[in-house]
């Protein structure tokens, strides 16, 4: 509700909350339909396809650049953020997690120095990039294609992160590569780049964006095959 309440005067198409009654432990939300982005690219052309997610990327960059503009502590997405620490702990889930557990052996002392020095690189990286606001979850079964406009669910994580996490996120979601050729890839973040700043948003070197886009990649893929392995392994979540 708090997130809700900052995202839907900026424009962004989250859904209508007609009752609150959270204090109860229940909301009457608006219901947007049954068809999330991913399941809407299905069989689609190419054209069709970056149509869509072109769309996406409006809804993203008002959500990042209006959103960061109209900063208010008021919301508690801004009292929270990426940062090193947070970025250092996701990369040790996933050598924990992903490669330690998962083999059922440890690293050895050069291996886990070697890969821990690269992530800490990683992470002090990212935590020096310029924060905005970002949905922090922004993928494709969180935005669904209702009378042909992108609906923004799930948005209760919201925090400050590097420009591109989001980005990455939706554009390297679980099966996306099936939809998101390389080259759509390419000329989806372009986009970006352009709509970003004819939205105003501070002045970012295409090369700068390009490579920040890549280790946000890395580290959010990093932190689902932990995550996924953690579920699996300590929750006994298939």
């Amino acid at each position: 509700i708090n997130v809700h309440r900052f995202l839907q005067p900026l424009g962004v198409h989250v859904p209508e909350t007609y009752y609150d009654g959270s204090t109860n432990g229940f909301l009457l939300l608006e219901d947007i339909g049954d068809v999330p982005l991913r399941e809407a690219a299905q069989g689609q052309s190419a054209a069709d396809i970056e149509r869509l997610y072109r769309k996406a990327i409006d809804q993203l960059v008002l959500l990042q650049v209006e959103g960061s503009q109209q900063r208010t502590d008021a919301c508690i997405a801004f009292q929270q953020a990426f940062d090193h620490r947070l970025f250092l702990w996701e990369f040790e889930h996933f050598i924990e997690w992903g490669l330690e557990k998962r083999e059922g052996k440890a690293l050895s002392a050069a291996e886990g120095k070697e890969l821990r020095a690269m992530f800490d690189d990683i992470a002090t990286r990212l935590d020096t990039a310029p924060r905005f606001l970002n949905h922090r979850d922004y993928h494709s079964w969180n935005l669904f294609v209702q009378d042909g406009e992108i609906r923004v669910i799930d948005f209760q994580d919201a925090l400050l992160a590097p420009a591109t996490y989001d980005l990455e996120t939706l554009l390297n979601d679980r099966d996306t590569p099936v939809v998101i050729t390389p080259t759509l890839e390419q000329s989806l973040v372009d986009y970006y780049h352009k709509t970003w700043h004819e939205r105003g948003g501070a002045t970012i070197d295409h090369a700068q964006l390009w490579e920040e886009y890549n280790l946000c990649l890395l580290q959010k893929a990093s932190k689902v095959v932990g995550r996924f392995y953690y579920l699996e392994l300590e929750k006994k979540k298939t």
